[in-house]
C-alpha cells in the first residue's frame, strides 16, 4: 500500500471512528428503556410501537438534514433563522407535513399488526393513533436542534456526514424515547389523554395552515413528493420491527431475564445503520464518478469502505458488551468472566449478522437507486435506516436463543 493509499486508510477509519462513536450516546436512551419498562406495562403495543416512533424521528431528521446540508451548499439556504429563503421555511414546512403523515401511516399500519400479532383491537386505534402523533409532535421540537447543529457544521466548514448526521442521530433517539415516555404517562390519566388530544389538533391545525400557503413552492412539493414513497415504506418496516421487539420482550425480558438487552438496543440500531449509511452513501459516490460499475456484483471493489464501516461497529459492539455488562454487575449481577463472555458473543454474533445483511441491502438500494436516477438522500438512507432496526432486531433475537448465552438470560 502506498503512502498515499496508507494515509487514505487511516483518515477514513479515523472519521469512521468519530462518526460511530456518537452512536454511544444511544446508552441514555436505552437506559430509560430498559429501567421504565413499567410504562410500557401500559398497554400491549406500547413496546411494539417504540421502534417506530425512535425510526421515524430519526429519518426525519435524516432527511431535512440532507436536504439542508444540499441548500446550504448551493446558497439557497442562508445559514441563519431570521430572515432566510423560502427555500429554508418551505423545508421545515414540508418536515412538520410528513411528520403527520407518517404518524397516521404508522397508526393505521400498527391496527393491521396489532391486530394479528399484538393483541389489539380496532377500539385501540384511536389511542394509538394519540400517542403516536402525540409524540411526534412534542418531538417536532428538535427541529430547531438539527437546524442550529447544521448551520453550526456549515460556518465551520465541517463535513455534515460525520458531524450532525451522527451527532443528530444519537440526540433524536434519547429525545424521542423521552418524548414517548413522557405521551405513555399522558395516556395513563383522564387529563392526561385530553393532553394526548390537543396536542395531535395542534399539529393537524398547524398542517392544516401550512399547507396551502406552500403548496405551490416547488422545493415544498418536490419534498413532500419524493419523501412520501420512502416514507411509507418506512412505516411498514418499523412496525415489523416493533412487532420484533414485542418477541424480545415476551420471550425474555417479561421472565425478568437479560433486561440489561434493551440498555443497548438503540445504540446497536444506531450502530449498524451508520453501517449502512457509510456504506450506501460512498458507493452513491463512487456510482456518480464513475468508480464503480452499476451491478450488484461490483462490491468485491467497494471492500475497503465496507470493511473500516465493519470493522470500527465491531469495536463499538464490544465496547456496548462492557457497558452492559458492567451495568449488570453495579445491579447486582455477577462479575465473571463467563457473563462477560456471553455479553461479548451476544453483541458480536449479532453484529455478523446485521452488519452482513445491512452491507448487502444499502449496496444493493445504491446500485438501484442510481439506476432509476433517483435521489440517494430520499431513498438510501431511509430506507437502510428503516430495514437497519428489523435487521438489529432479528439478529438480536437470533443471537438471544443461542445455548451459549444460558449466563446471560
Amino acid at each position: 500500500m502506498t503512502h498515499a493509499g496508507r494515509s487514505g486508510f487511516s483518515k477514513a477509519l479515523r472519521e469512521t471512528f468519530i462518526a460511530y462513536a456518537f452512536d454511544l450516546g444511544g446508552l441514555a436512551a436505552g437506559f430509560l428503556l430498559a429501567y421504565q419498562l413499567g410504562v410500557f406495562r401500559l398497554a400491549p403495543w406500547a413496546i411494539a410501537l417504540y421502534p417506530a416512533v425512535l425510526g421515524a424521528k430519526g429519518i426525519i431528521e435524516s432527511l431535512l438534514l440532507g436536504r439542508l446540508s444540499t441548500a446550504l451548499h448551493l446558497g439557497t439556504v442562508n445559514p441563519r433563522f431570521s430572515d432566510n429563503t423560502k427555500t429554508f421555511y418551505s423545508l421545515i414546512a414540508a418536515g412538520i407535513v410528513l411528520t403527520l403523515i407518517t404518524s397516521v401511516a404508522i397508526s393505521v399500519i400498527s391496527l393491521v399488526f396489532g391486530t394479528l400479532f399484538w393483541g389489539v383491537t380496532f377500539a385501540d386505534f384511536p389511542v394509538i393513533l394519540g400517542v403516536i402523533v402525540s409524540t411526534m409532535t412534542l418531538g417536532l421540537t428538535l427541529f430547531v436542534v438539527t437546524v442550529k447543529v447544521a448551520f453550526f457544521s456549515f460556518k465551520k466548514g465541517l463535513d455534515l456526514d460525520i458531524t450532525a448526521y451522527p451527532l443528530m442521530s444519537a440526540v433524536a433517539a434519547v429525545f424521542i424515547t423521552v418524548c414517548y415516555f413522557f405521551t405513555l404517562t399522558l395516556f395513563s390519566s383522564n387529563i392526561g389523554v385530553w393532553a394526548i388530544i390537543a396536542l395531535g389538533a395542534a399539529h393537524l391545525i398547524a398542517v392544516t395552515y401550512i399547507f396551502p400557503r406552500n403548496m405551490h413552492h416547488p422545493v415544498f412539493i418536490k419534498t413532500i413528493r419524493e419523501s412520501l414513497a420512502a416514507l411509507m415504506i418506512v412505516a411498514l418496516v418499523v412496525n415489523v420491527t416493533g412487532t420484533l421487539l414485542k418477541g424480545i420482550d415476551d420471550r425474555f425480558i417479561r421472565a425478568g431475564r437479560g433486561v440489561e438487552v434493551f440498555l443497548v438496543y438503540p445504540a446497536l440500531i444506531g450502530l449498524v445503520s451508520d453501517v449502512g449509511s457509510v456504506v450506501g452513501s460512498t458507493a452513491t459516490t463512487k456510482l456518480a464518478l464513475g468508480m464503480l460499475k452499476p451491478r450488484v456484483s461490483s462490491i468485491i471493489y467497494h471492500a475497503k469502505s465496507i470493511l473500516i464501516a465493519w470493522f470500527v461497529s465491531a469495536v463499538m459492539f464490544i465496547v456496548l458488551a462492557l457497558a452492559a455488562f458492567l451495568v449488570q454487575g453495579a445491579l447486582g449481577g455477577a462479575f465473571t468472566l463467563d457473563v462477560l463472555s456471553s455479553w461479548l458473543t451476544l453483541l458480536l454474533v449479532t453484529n455478523a449478522v446485521a452488519v452482513s445483511l445491512i452491507v448487502v441491502l444499502s449496496f444493493a438500494v445504491s446500485i438501484l437507486t442510481f439506476q432509476k436516477g433517483l435521489d440517494p438522500t430520499n431513498f438510501v438512507e431511509p430506507i437502510e435506516n428503516a430495514f437497519a432496526a428489523s435487521i438489529t432486531t432479528v439478529a438480536l433475537l437470533a443471537a438471544l436463543a443461542l445455548p451459549s448465552l444460558a449466563a446471560l438470560v
